[in-house]
């Protein structure tokens, strides 16, 4: 999977080259996870970790993930439950491999195919899953200065609408499963009119950094042939108190259980 070569690790042929300082490993869950991460270009932050913790699947499920770059809400969810089957569909190459080797190095069996989610391969298209998840890129790129990094703007910057993603992970998953997105609030009329058209049982939990401040993020999932009325759900507050007062994370102690010890987080 990996070879050193002049300083340089070498991923893929078909990849560009990272040398050692141009990546990082940074830890997840507490250190439960480590990936390696470039150092410049897009870099996970809390999202997909709560996107990983939203997902209600337990031993022998099938997971797919469109649009994993290096891995972390797929390996948070390999990490918290073990004996998931896992997949990724990640467009980057580069991304890619380094999801491969996020896998490999921490011990989880992973699938991961380079490809857009509108071209899956023959054998994709030929599976279902108990759960997809997505945590698509948030930002339309005609309202904000492009990032100089290719791979951080790409993840970063809308370029395959919305309702191709939810299509896509509607088309993946099994009767009865759930799919589930992870996104910025103002996107939310969006994202319920397009789970609505292929899903039942749409449920939405908005996150609030502070008690009285409004939505950033939201949850939404929803259910292949669900028949329960939509719901929303009261929001999780993220932070203690109404102003950040202290140095370090001010965490509400079960917003760290899932950012530290890879807790669940019930819808």
């Amino acid at each position: 999977m990996q070879e050193q070569f002049f300083g340089k690790t070498v991923l893929n042929s078909k990849v560009r080259t990272f040398s050692d300082d141009e990546l990082t490993q940074d830890a997840f869950l507490g250190g439960k996870l480590t990936l390696r991460q470039p150092r410049i270009g897009y870099r996970a932050g809390v999202d997909p970790v709560f996107l990983a913790a939203s997902v209600p699947a337990k031993p022998g499920d099938r997971v797919l993930e469109l649009g994993c770059g290096a891995g972390p809400a797929l390996l948070c969810l390999g990490a918290r439950v073990s004996g998931l089957h896992l997949w990724g569909v990640e467009r980057q190459p580069d991304y890619s491999e380094l999801a491969r080797w996020n896998a490999e190095s921490n011990g989880l069996d992973a699938v991961i195919e380079t490809n857009d989610l509108r071209d899956l391969s023959a054998e994709l298209r030929q599976m279902s899953f108990d759960h997809v998840i997505a945590n698509p890129p948030y930002y339309d790129p005609s309202q904000r200065v492009p990032a100089q990094d290719s791979g951080k703007e790409a993840g970063l910057s809308i370029e395959t609408p919305l309702a191709d993603w939810i299509k896509a992970a509607a088309k993946r998953t099994a009767p009865r499963g759930t799919v589930t997105f992870i996104h910025r609030a103002e996107k939310l009329p969006e994202l319920i009119s397009g789970f609505a058209k292929y899903l039942g049982s749409v449920e939405v939990k908005p996150f609030v950094p502070r008690t009285g401040r409004d939505a950033g993020l939201v949850l939404i999932r929803g259910r292949k042939e669900g028949r329960a009325p939509f719901r929303l759900h009261a929001p999780i507050v993220l932070h203690q108190g109404r102003q950040h007062m202290t140095d370090g994370d001010d965490y509400r102690p079960e917003i760290r259980a899932i950012l530290r010890h890879g807790g669940a987080l019930s819808f």
